[in-house]
């Protein structure tokens, strides 16, 4: 009898672990998680992949051997989460994204698919973004489709928000054809690099230390101001864009600058308002927003998103049916099922494709 079972992996822009998610699919597809870690990428490997990221100019045999090396990482981090590589159907990999430029029609996610497979002997999809893109599409957000599947509801219209490095937003109306999806801006990606820089810490811990701060209206007003905000959808967007250098051509702008709390304060409002402003614009009829994603945790984000969305109802995932910190790793167990099964996994409202495709590259152990 052919296996239910699929793993998903996700790492996210942060680029210090992977989730991984070993999950048992019913006969309509709803997941079941059955067992799940985080497992640390290590500094060798998060600091190969910022040195990627930041430099255009990285040669071509750096690039190729961080995708072996991340393919290795992540072949080990998925037979974490199973005893018996033979009861598993598919691992869907995510991979690393290291740059995301839908306007030249690309994304680039390293983890090499095949030494996944080889090393795991699983079957394995990775590469995701690629057939949506070459059908003009934006190639993210991918995590809508599985949110309109899983959790779709009759009873109230829902926004899902997943809050990792940069925040997206699932708009369910209950009707799969309205279903659509972006990402609203920066969500964890700024908030962390200046904990970092300011505290050596990798995050700050439910937003503890942004509690301590104000927010400073003239460099709120400015990161406000980024065209990006007032794109129509669909959009997309990384760390190409809401990175270092952006926040600090913000600052510079300032007549004084902010105290380093402050400026932690500021970035929590401003992914606070961006999901809600987004929301309002798109979805007026929401009655419910449900967060997941590492912001989740950050209960100090999660309480600003709470005051700006007023009379909405907003809570995590959990509530619904699945632990917040495992959903997107479920969402590519998820997406490796659909290409497995021959089913598309893309929605054209969501990324502007041309129509829905079987998106992944298959890679047989």
């Amino acid at each position: 009898m052919t296996s239910t079972r699929y793993i998903g992996l996700m790492s996210g822009t942060s680029a210090d672990g992977i989730d991984v998610a070993l999950v048992d699919f019913d006969s309509a597809d709803q997941p079941t998680l059955v067992r799940s870690e985080s497992v640390p990428l290590g500094d060798d490997l998060t600091s190969s992949i910022e040195a990627v990221v930041a430099s255009a100019s990285a040669s071509i045999g750096v690039v190729r051997q961080l995708d072996v090396d991340l393919g290795k990482a992540f072949a080990r981090a998925a037979l974490t989460v199973t005893d018996d590589p033979a009861s598993v159907r598919a691992i869907g990999s995510h991979g690393q994204t290291v740059l995301h430029r839908p306007e030249l029609g690309f994304s680039i996610q390293l983890g090499s698919g095949g030494v996944i497979a080889d090393l795991t002997g699983i079957d394995t999809v990775n590469d995701f973004r690629a057939a949506d893109l070459a059908l003009g599409g934006q190639g993210a957000p991918l995590v809508p489709a599985f949110h309109d599947s899983v959790f779709t509801s009759d009873a109230e219209k829902r926004v899902i928000v997943n809050i990792g490095g940069i925040a997206n937003l699932s708009w369910l109306s209950g009707t799969t054809d309205e279903t659509f999806g972006f990402d609203t801006g920066p969500g964890n990606t700024l908030i962390d690099l200046w904990c970092r820089k300011h505290t050596g810490q990798p995050f700050d811990a439910g937003g503890a230390w942004a509690r301590t701060g104000n927010v400073d209206e003239a460099l709120l007003r400015h990161c406000l101001e980024d065209p990006y905000f007032d794109l129509p959808r669909p959009k997309s967007t990384g760390r190409e864009t809401f990175n270092a250098h952006w926040l600090d051509q913000r600052l510079v702008s300032l007549e004084r600058e902010p105290s380093a709390a402050d400026v932690q304060a500021t970035l929590v409002e401003l992914t606070a308002r961006t999901i809600v402003d987004a929301i309002k614009a798109e979805c007026p009829s929401a009655g419910a927003i449900y967060l997941c994603g590492g912001g989740a945790h950050n209960s100090f984000l999660c309480e600003r998103i709470g005051y700006h969305a007023g009379r909405l109802h907003v809570a995590s995932t959990r509530s619904i049916g699945l632990d917040p910190d495992w959903v997107e790793a479920i969402a590519f167990a998820w997406l490796a099922k659909r290409h497995i099964d021959g089913l598309p996994g893309n929605l054209p409202a969501v990324t502007g494709a041309r129509r829905r495709a079987v998106l992944g590259n298959f890679w047989a152990a």
